[in-house]
Formats: structure tokens, sequence, C-alpha cells
């Protein structure tokens, strides 16, 4: 199974190759991705999944500071993102309606949400397969704890590997995710939002906190248990996890394998159409 990040190779592309924010443009070059990485993989790991972002994630029930500086981000860029949106939703919309993969996009999920559940299942009686990974997040470095598990960075060309996924996870969430709006577990929840300078975690407190997490008080515990929730990806809500693993299964994509030839004639792909077997 090869798990592709849609969001990661379609929004990063577009931000780190800089590309004009044109429909035809970047329905080709998001198009193109996914024939290239399934022509590395497919004989290895088998049939694409797509995954994507669902406008709601059930992290901001539970963090509303979760990722607040994506938002400011976005309005001091000059890229037109209600277009790019706008795009890639379009182009994501197409692949699930003619293309033979698996399109996933679970209302309350994040691709990250969807793609543990879906390494997870695998570990399930029967269901053990080879999992490539595409994407840049370093997230998923822990379902490098899985041994079937690997992953490819588009953005580095390259695999990232880690040989202890476990003490990896259990040091990011004592130190926390910046990226994500998430602090250190000695520091509040409001660090960031508010402008708070984080409190200094050393490697004492670390060391002790890896042994315990209730080592240092009931207050660094609360913290590591809501970085727990918001970092560890086995903590995605039951519920979603049933309805990702359904969607997964109810979806029977083969019968679009004649529609791809069309679709690329009709979205002026004709360059793709030399490599249409590397789609199907």
């Amino acid at each position: 199974m090869i798990l592709i990040d849609y969001n990661g190779i379609a929004i990063g592309t577009i931000v780190m190759e800089k590309l004009a924010v044109e429909e035809n443009l970047i329905r080709h070059v998001i198009l193109n991705r996914i024939r290239m990485y399934r022509k590395k993989f497919k004989q290895q790991y088998g049939e694409v999944v797509v995954v994507a972002d669902s406008k709601r994630n059930w992290r901001y029930d539970v963090y509303p500071q979760y990722k607040f500086k994506c938002k400011d981000a976005r309005k001091e860029s000059t890229i037109d993102w209600q277009e790019v949106f706008s795009i890639t939703n379009l182009v994501r919309e197409e692949l699930a309606d003619n293309f033979p993969y698996k399109v996933l996009q679970v209302e309350g999920c994040e691709a990250d949400d969807i793609i543990s559940t879906l390494v997870e299942n695998t570990q399930e009686f029967g269901n053990y397969e080879p999992v490539m990974i595409v994407s840049s997040d370093k997230d998923f470095v822990q379902l490098q704890r899985f041994d079937n598990v690997k992953q490819f960075s588009p953005s580095l060309k390259k695999f990232y590997t880690e040989n202890n996924p476990r003490t990896q996870l259990a040091e990011l969430i004592l130190k926390g995710d910046q990226a994500d709006g998430i602090p250190n577990v000695l520091s509040a929840d409001n660090c960031f939002t508010d402008g708070i300078r984080q409190t200094t975690l050393r490697q004492k407190a670390i060391d002790q906190l890896m042994e315990d997490p209730k080592a240092l008080g009931e207050e660094v515990y609360r913290n590591y248990m809501r970085n727990k929730k918001l970092i560890d990806l086995s903590e995605t809500p039951g519920s979603l996890k049933q309805e990702i693993i359904n969607s997964f299964i109810e979806q029977d994509k083969l019968h679009n394998k004649k529609k791809v030839m069309p679709y690329l004639i009709e979205k002026n792909c004709r360059q793709l159409l030399d490599d249409l077997g590397d789609f199907v």
C-alpha cells in the first residue's frame, strides 16, 4: 500500500516550486507526482491510496490553539490561498472519480489520522502488508515502530529513517511541536498564542519524565497528556478510526481504469498520455 499525503504533495509542491496558481499547471504537477511515486513503489508496495485532510480537525476541539499560526501565515502570504484550495480540492475529486485509487477524506480528520489508522489496520490478523508513506511530514516517523512501514520524503527526495521511533515520539511529546502550536510540557496552553516564552526543558527533566511522566507533578503531567493527545497518532478517536476503515473497505475503484485515458485527454494532459501505463 502506497499512502500518499495529498495535501503534502499538492500544497507542498506549489509552495516549494513557487508554481503559478493556474488550474491546468497544478493539475498536471499533482498527477505527475502521483504517477511518479506509483511507478517508483508499485512493485514492492502495491496500489496507491490518496489521503487528504478535511476542513475540520478534532484536535481543535481539545486544544483550540492547535496550528494557530497557519491562518496568520496565509494572511501574510502573497499566494491566493482560496484559489489554491479550490484547485487542489477539484483535482482530489477528479482523482476519486476517474482513477483506480482509493481517495480518503474523512470529516474531522487530518491525513495523519487516516494514514496512522490504515497502518495500524495492517497489523490486524490477515491484513499485514508492506506500507510506503509518501510525505515530508516528520510526524509519521513514529509509525516506523511497525516493521512493515517505510517513509519517503518528496521535499528531501530521500527516505526518512528512524532507528528508535518510540524514543523519538516520547521526546517529541515532551518537547512539543512549535510548528503546530504545541508547547513543551513545562509550558501552558497559551504560551505561543500570548507570546509567552516557554519554560526551558533541560535534559535532566527530560530524563526524569522519560522514566515517569508524573515525576514533576500534576501540572506537568497534565501538559504531558495534552501533548500526547495531539502528537501521538494512536490517539485518534475510536469513532473516527472506524469511519476511516469503513471508507477504505467500501471503496472499489478498479472500474475507473477505463476512465483515465479519456480524462487525461479531456483535461489536456497530453504529455501524461505517453505514461498512461504508470497510472493504471
